[in-house]
């Protein structure tokens, strides 16, 4: 009996250490002393339980490195890694803090150092404590002190890996000499040092560059003021503000979180891609925050010196003006590294002067001279009276304008942009100063002329497509195989790569069948529809211009014009244009699920979308508008979006269509008046369909009403004239104000349902049809709620809510009246 005691004592005392290390693993301090050790699955916790600290094996492999991730993420995420290039291929690693205050990985079973965070030898301090810090900062500290985090003995911060996190400092440390940049990974397995690192070049005024091992990949330019000069992307936001700071003693970039709630991260990755993410716990899932699209224009110096590369122009080289290409026949043939010289050679006359360029992304600054407090006036004076200066500009472009940046030699890697670019003055001979200005009064008088530009651009396109056809009648006369199939089309070269292809005649009527009514898709006010197939077996669409619309020729010519360079997963793919005689076309990648509408307002279709489809629909349409309205290179309003203009690939990914009636803003844009509305009644927002103005915002409200209708999945005008006086939108309204929103769920929906995120939508689908333009949110913040958790703003009356008050029924009336099964897009011309 004694014995089976003690064997059951044993038994409970044994289950009772493995629970005690499980829970002393799990819920471990956020400090560790002098001497402690902490081994495989051992961990130490931040103390809000933020950021965790432990070893751990990335991805499929079996090594094992100490690093630190965020705790509270489902899905785990490595923001820092100790022995990156120093792995341990088993379990015997131990982390200890020395008495001299250093921290060390060593193997148990050899007792040999792996890696440690400095000089082992290093004198001993007082009693210090290595804290993991809720910032996702490791920090060693003597105990006793207040924390301070400026100046630790040693900080994770200082030696950073792949991920910028907010309060780190990407930089340089003058005092120190500490250069904190990012390397990425090598691979997504192996967090050994990658290819590609980020840092702050202090060669002349600093800035910021991306090398691809000893080769300078990309330049982001030097700070201005306001962003890095070549990142035109980083721009004020609600989430997290930024900074600069250039003094004795520090040189660095800085991020800070704005909303606490956020979590975001900044990550160079394995490709050399810099990337920010910000966490949507709704989906599990990083997502990507305004991801820039590296092009040819970035790659540093493509043009030599003294030419510009402009991505919008073919070919994407040009000399300055008042410059010549250095050596023509390399220049013909498309090979721009001499660059180019001053047309007029300089010669140190006081004659010479400075030229203005606008829009350009600032020259490589290595070699040049700055200060930070002189005027742009004692700038140029500075320039002017050395004749090795060949150029000036402020340093910083913020307020008024303020320092000094001078230039020797030539001027390497610069960008013109469409807006948002830096000014720089450069410096000619007298003669071709005289010159620049004569073109620039040219220019100006020729802008007051006010050429009609819609007439101007048809005049354009149909050049264009007709040079086409000569060039492809003359290859096949040649026997040069023409474009019909997609090796052809996807082998051009030289300008017809930068230009919208031509299709034959004798090719589309091949693949529509004759335009059979057997691959009729539908009609719209531009005309029919039809799918098609080329001889290489890719489907695609093709919407031929109806001979009776007048209409449809300006939408023809306005699609060309607004997306015929626009490319993004949510938006429909223009593949080219046709135009023989009078027979006008354009192809289109063809969508097999067709449009949106077909399954949301159809009983038996409407059951294939269960709610996770919906709200990826959602999400996509969301991120094609945050393309179209921010990171295209032109603002585009689409102006008619609805469901039937939604259409939906094989895996049922939403592509936004029909441009027919799009509007592209330049500069600072931001709204624009018209007599001539257009769109389609229950999408419109008040202030367009009343006063003919349009923006952002009004593309902003026809999103909302489209999340309501995809949710509930009833037309927003038939809804109306079904029930009572109220549209969709007013009785979402009412709904809501109740707190009954659920009520009005599409019914097919209810096993598939997520109520936090259905109920999420449907708040931001009201705050985005709110009756003033002000208090819609953009459709940054739109995505950034979607995914979020933290509350939202309350909404304020929708626009045509048709309450007791009525307030909006004199001004759109006529959206109320007889009912059709056809949803028709309207152009109506309003008295100014």
């Amino acid at each position: 009996m004694a014995e089976r005691v003690a064997k059951i004592t044993r038994l409970i005392f044994g289950l009772l250490s493995v629970l005690y290390a499980s829970i002393t693993s799990t819920y471990s301090a956020d400090t560790i002393s002098a001497n402690q050790i902490i081994r495989y699955n051992e961990t130490i916790v931040s103390a809000q339980e933020t950021f965790e600290l432990g070893f751990f094996s990335p991805g499929n492999s079996k090594n094992l490195y100490v690093g630190i991730w965020y705790k509270k993420i489902s899905r785990r995420t490595y923001v820092w890694v100790a022995n990156r290039n120093t792995p341990l291929t088993d379990t015997s690693g131990e982390l200890t803090l020395t008495l001299q205050g250093v921290l060390v990985l060593r193997n148990a079973t050899t007792g040999d150092a792996i890696w440690s965070s400095g000089n082992l030898s290093a004198t001993s301090v007082k009693n210090p404590i290595g804290q993991l810090l809720d910032t996702g900062n490791f920090i060693i500290h003597e105990e006793g002190d207040d924390i301070n985090q400026e100046n630790p003995l040693w900080q994770s911060f200082d030696f950073m890996t792949d991920t910028l996190l907010p309060g780190m400092k990407l930089g340089w440390n003058l005092i120190t000499g500490i250069d904190r940049h990012f390397t990425s990974w090598k691979s997504d397995d192996d967090p050994a040092l990658g290819e590609f690192y980020f840092r702050i070049d202090t060669k002349g005024y600093p800035q910021l560059n991306l090398w691809e091992g000893q080769k300078l990949k990309l330049r982001g330019g030097s700070w201005n003021g306001l962003r890095f000069s070549g990142i035109t992307q980083l721009r004020r936001n609600p989430f997290f503000n930024f900074t600069f700071i250039l003094n004795q003693r520090e040189i660095y970039y800085q991020y800070n979180l704005i909303d606490a709630s956020v979590t975001t991260r900044l990550v160079l990755q394995v490709n050399g891609q810099v990337e920010r993410f910000f966490w949507i716990d709704s989906r599990k899932a990083w997502n990507p925050f305004l991801a820039r699209q590296n092009d040819i224009c970035d790659e540093n110096a493509v043009c030599g010196q003294f030419a510009s590369c402009n991505i919008d122009k073919s070919p994407v080289c040009e000399c300055l003006m008042g410059f010549e290409p250095t050596s023509p026949d390399q220049w013909k043939i498309t090979d721009w590294s001499q660059g180019c010289r001053h047309s007029i050679p300089l010669d140190c006359n006081p004659g010479e002067g400075f030229n203005k360029y606008s829009n350009l992304k600032l020259p490589d600054t290595q070699g040049s001279w700055y200060n930070q407090t002189m005027t742009l006036v004692e700038c140029e004076k500075m320039c002017k009276s050395n004749c090795s200066c060949t150029a000036y500009t402020n340093s910083n472009i913020s307020g008024a304008g303020s320092g000094c940046l001078l230039w020797f030699g030539g001027l390497m890697d610069i960008r013109t942009y469409a807006e948002d670019g830096d000014t720089l003055y450069i410096r000619l001979s007298a003669s071709e100063l005289e010159s620049t200005k004569e073109i620039r009064r040219s220019s100006n008088s020729g802008r007051k002329v006010q050429v009609i530009v819609p007439i101007a651009f048809v005049f354009l396109v149909i050049l264009v497509c007709l040079y086409f056809r000569f060039y492809r009648q003359k290859q096949k006369q040649q026997g040069t195989p023409g474009n019909n199939s997609r090796h052809d089309r996807e082998n051009r070269s030289g300008d017809e790569d930068l230009e919208l292809p031509l299709f034959g005649l004798s090719t589309i009527l091949k693949s529509t069948n004759n335009f059979s009514p057997n691959n009729k898709l539908g009609e719209g006010g531009f005309g029919p529809v039809y799918k098609g197939i080329l001889e290489d077996g890719q489907e695609i669409a093709v919407k031929q211009l109806a001979k009776t619309s007048t209409q449809g020729l300006d939408e023809f010519m306005n699609e060309v014009i607004s997306i015929s360079k626009l490319q993004h997963r949510n938006l429909v793919k223009l593949l080219g244009c046709c135009i023989d005689g009078a027979e006008k076309m354009l192809i289109y990648e063809y969508m097999p699920n067709k449009s949106l509408d077909l399954f949301i307002f159809d009983k038996t279709q409407s059951e294939r979308l269960d709610w996770p489809t919906r709200y990826h629909i959602i999400d996509g349409i969301a991120r094609g508008l945050l393309y179209l309205h921010h990171d295209s290179r032109l603002r585009i309003i689409h102006r008619d979006l609805k469901v039937s203009n939604i259409l939906l690939d094989k895996d049922m990914n939403p592509k936004i269509s029909d441009f027919g009636m799009a509007r592209a803003f330049g500069g600072n844009q931001i709204e624009a008046n018209t007599n001539r509305v257009v769109g389609t009644y229950g999408y419109m927002a008040p202030e367009y369909a009343g006063d003919g103005i349009f923006s952002i915002k009004s593309d902003v409200y026809s999103f909302g009403v489209l999340v309501l209708e995809i949710v509930f999945g009833e037309k927003n005008r038939e809804f109306a004239q079904t029930r009572h006086y109220n549209n969709l939108i007013g009785h979402a309204w009412e709904l809501h104000n109740k707190g009954r929103s659920l009520q009005l769920v599409a019914k097919c929906l209810n096993e598939s349902i997520n109520v936090s995120q259905v109920l999420r939508s449907i708040h931001v689908g009201l705050l985005c049809v709110q009756r003033s333009p002000e208090d819609r949110p953009t459709m940054t913040n739109v995505i950034l709620m979607l995914g979020g958790e933290g509350p939202l703003p309350s909404p304020s009356e929708p626009g045509f809510y048709i309450g007791n008050t009525k307030q909006d029924t004199f001004q759109f009336s006529s959206s109320f009246g007889t009912s059709s099964n056809n949803e028709l897009s309207i152009t109506m011309l309003s008295g100014r």
